[in-house]
């Protein structure tokens, strides 16, 4: 059965953390920052002259802060705290508190793009590319594509999805399937370089 596309950015698959906060840290978002941010987005820190922020990640080798599961702010419209699964952009009153995957650990689900990623895929890096999220869920639009030995590339497959069989994103041939990724190129890497697995 063919794949249908339909990403949904990384979603935690395993890790060595523990329920209901697994490996989440606490990271800020700039009031300013009108790029939405969606539940499943790889976010990056904010470089130049406002420091110490994340943003939504674009394609690129720019070292993965972590992968966005949420946040909270206090809202300007509704006058009152918001805890919700993605930042819309704007609406907020001073910094945004945002939640953050950051363990080089962690393992996500994550499909991919317009060519099938077979067995060979796995163990090489590859590129994230930012879809459309959806306003309505909050759910991220991310998804993988484009493999390669470039120690820059965001994340390494580690895997494919594979059951249960005929379910959307197990067939391995067709394009859109699903893949098991960790961090490759991420601030929490041991490495030194800050690229590459440690």
């Amino acid at each position: 059965m063919a794949n249908t596309q339909a990403p949904f950015g990384f979603r935690q698959y395993s890790g060595i953390g523990t329920t209901p906060t697994f490996e989440q840290v606490v990271m800020k978002i700039a009031s300013t920052n009108s790029t939405p941010i969606f539940f499943g987005d790889a976010v990056v820190p904010v470089t130049g002259s406002v420091t110490g922020y994340i943003q939504q990640a674009t394609a690129g080798t720019v070292a993965l802060a972590g992968i966005f599961i949420g946040c909270k702010y206090l809202s300007v419209a509704q006058k009152r705290t918001v805890w919700s699964n993605y930042w819309p952009g704007s609406d907020a009153n001073g910094d945004v508190e945002a939640y953050v995957i950051s363990d080089p650990n962690a393992v996500f689900l994550v499909q991919g793009g317009n060519a099938a990623l077979g067995l060979s895929a796995v163990g090489q890096n590859i590129q994230l590319v930012v879809g459309t999220g959806n306003t309505a869920t909050g759910v991220s639009g991310m998804y993988v594509q484009g493999t390669g030995t470039t120690a820059t590339l965001p994340f390494r497959v580690v895997g494919l999805k594979t059951d249960p069989p005929g379910v959307n994103g197990t067939d391995t041939t067709t394009a859109y399937n699903y893949v098991l990724v960790q961090f490759n190129n991420s601030l929490t890497r041991a490495n030194g370089a800050q690229t590459g697995i440690s």
